[in-house]
C-alpha cells in the first residue's frame, strides 16, 4: 500500500466505516445481507453449521415483519443480528434526519425481535455520505462495509460466482453475500432475483476459505482476536 493511501486511512479513521478486522488469526469475516428468506436462510444456515462457521446478518426490518421465526433461528444458530435498514431504500436520496429516524427505529424493532443488542449497520447498497454517516452514529451504531464479494446479486452459476470472491479472500476481510434478495416489498426495484442456489454458494465459499487455511467467523466473534480497520466509505 502507499505511503499516502495509508495516511488517508489513518486521517479519516474518525468518520471510518469498518472496512476489515486486523487479526494474526487465520478468520475471515463473512456477511450476509437483505433475508432473511424462507428459502435461501435455512440453506445458508445449514452451510454453515456444516462448516462450524459463523456468520453476520444484515437483516431487513421489512423481512424480519415476513419472517419472524427465521430471525430467532439465525440467532439461536449462534450467529450475529445485525441491521441493514427498516427496508433497501437507499439512504442517500433522504434526508439525514430521516436516516437517523429510521436507524433508530430499525435498531429498536429488531433488538426487541431478536432479544440482542445491535451494534452494526450496513447500508443499503453501501449508499452513505458524510451526513448520513454522522445520523448513523448518532443512532448508536457503527456502519460496516466490505471487501470481497460474489457479486451474488448476478444470475450466473454458483462456481462462477464464489471465483469471484475467493481469490481476494485473506484473513480479516470482510465478505459481503445475500440470503435474500429485496424486492418491491422492501422497496427496492433491482429486477427480477436471480435464480441461484444460495445454499450451493455458501458451502462452495466455505470450502475455498478453508482451502486457502481460514475460518469463517461472524464480525463479533472476529473481534474476540482483534480490532476493527476503520476509514472512509463514502458513496452515492
Amino acid at each position: 500500500m502507499s505511503s499516502l493511501k495509508q495516511a488517508a486511512r489513518v486521517l479519516s479513521r474518525p468518520v471510518g466505516t469498518v472496512r476489515a478486522v486486523q487479526t494474526s488469526q487465520p478468520q475471515i469475516v463473512l456477511t450476509y445481507d437483505d433475508g432473511p428468506d424462507p428459502v435461501a436462510t435455512p440453506a445458508v444456515l445449514e452451510a454453515l453449521a456444516n462448516a462450524g462457521a459463523t456468520a453476520t446478518f444484515f437483516v431487513l426490518m421489512s423481512r424480519v415483519r415476513r419472517y419472524p421465526r427465521l430471525l430467532t433461528e439465525v440467532a439461536a444458530a449462534g450467529h450475529e443480528i445485525a441491521l441493514h435498514g427498516l427496508d433497501h431504500t437507499r439512504l442517500t436520496t433522504v434526508a439525514p434526519a430521516e436516516v437517523l429516524r429510521r436507524v433508530r427505529a430499525g435498531r429498536a424493532e429488531l433488538e426487541d425481535a431478536a432479544g440482542t443488542a445491535v451494534r452494526w449497520f450496513r447500508a443499503p447498497y453501501g449508499a452513505l455520505r458524510l451526513p448520513h454517516w454522522l445520523a448513523v452514529r448518532r443512532a448508536g451504531l457503527m456502519p460496516v462495509g466490505w471487501g470481497p464479494t460474489p457479486a451474488d446479486w448476478r444470475d450466473l452459476p454458483e462456481e462462477s460466482l464464489a471465483g469471484d470472491a475467493l481469490p481476494d479472500a485473506a484473513a480479516g476481510e470482510i465478505v459481503l453475500a445475500h440470503d435474500g434478495f429485496a424486492g418491491p416489498d422492501d422497496g427496492a426495484d433491482d429486477g427480477p432475483a436471480p435464480g441461484i442456489d444460495r445454499g450451493k454458494l455458501a458451502v462452495l465459499l466455505l470450502e475455498g476459505f478453508a482451502d486457502r487455511g481460514l475460518r469463517a467467523r461472524s464480525l463479533g466473534d472476529a473481534l474476540a482476536d482483534g480490532k476493527t480497520a476503520r476509514w472512509a466509505w463514502f458513496r452515492s
